[in-house]
């Protein structure tokens, strides 16, 4: 069957509603726009144009793949986070627009052209550390994950951007080995759900995310009890830190930063108004 683009966004819908699928119109114009190499415009202002057999077959490959729940991200292999388009893939957790408070905060009060070092606790596919880096050309950073698979996601993106020259990329477990008092800022986004609720999920999440970023023990607050003393370690003092959290974590992991010595502790709520990021900072010298 020979296929216009109009056609085949009507039925890539069809397909996707039939399938049970949440924004089945959202997915299928990003399915058909990557298959038949095509923009949004494209849809509206030339929706008779023909679609190769070869952009047939990978558009029903796509389609195949998001029916058994392979997330869109995953599917194209990227995905916009802030003002960035990143790779992703298997290895690295799909960047999410709740996530983006935790940058928007950050960078509140970071000067433009301030020379300050950040510090991102498991880095992931980059999107936290790269999107402050490109908003502040002064800064540089480390992340660090304790995966060599999503490390290699992350130079990747590092390198497309053209932030590796101010980007170190470095497998560890943590803060292990990082020295005393030696970055601005430091941000992660921890594994924080429940080991107990991961197989609960939407398949998108249990089936295609990788475990190790998303299971955070019996409670979900394994990481925050460990990072809570160290992230104020490695802090400057008058240092700050941002970490998101699940929604229902608040008190317990700003109570985990109070008791670790942290000042100005406050919680930051999502797009959803949902409590999502933990922030403060570490208290100034005496002098």
């Amino acid at each position: 069957m020979t296929l216009t683009l109009v056609r085949a966004w009507t039925t890539a819908k069809q397909r996707l509603e039939a399938a049970g699928l949440a924004g089945p119109v959202i997915d299928a114009r990003l399915l058909v726009e990557a298959a038949a190499e095509a923009t949004r415009a494209d849809i509206v202002t030339d929706p008779h144009r023909l679609l190769t057999s070869d952009q047939q077959a990978r558009l029903e490959d796509y389609l195949n793949r998001r029916e058994h729940r392979e997330p869109v991200a995953q599917i194209l292999g990227r995905k916009g986070f802030w003002k960035l388009m990143l790779t992703v893939n298997e290895n690295v957790l799909t960047p999410r627009p709740d996530t983006e408070t935790l940058v928007e905060y950050v960078l509140r009060d970071f000067p433009q052209h301030a020379a300050r070092r950040v510090l991102d606790l498991g880095v992931g596919s980059g999107a936290i550390l790269l999107s402050i880096l490109a908003e502040r050309p002064a800064a540089r950073g480390l992340g660090v994950d304790i995966s060599d698979e999503a490390l290699a996601v992350a130079r990747d993106n590092a390198a497309t951007l053209g932030l590796a020259g101010r980007c170190a990329l470095l497998r560890g477990d943590w803060t292990s080995g990082l020295a005393d008092a030696g970055f601005d800022l430091v941000v992660a986004n921890p594994p924080y759900i429940a080991s107990s609720v991961i197989e609960t999920l939407e398949p998108e999440v249990r089936s295609y995310e990788p475990r190790i970023a998303l299971d955070g023990g019996a409670d979900g607050l394994d990481a925050y009890r460990r990072l809570a003393p160290e992230i104020l370690r490695v802090l400057k003092p008058g240092g700050r830190f941002a970490v998101e959290i699940g929604f229902d974590q608040r008190e317990t992991v700003e109570a985990l930063f109070r008791a670790a010595g942290a000042e100005e502790v406050i919680t930051l709520r999502d797009l959803a108004d949902r409590d999502r990021v933990v922030a403060g900072a570490k208290k100034f010298l005496e002098t």
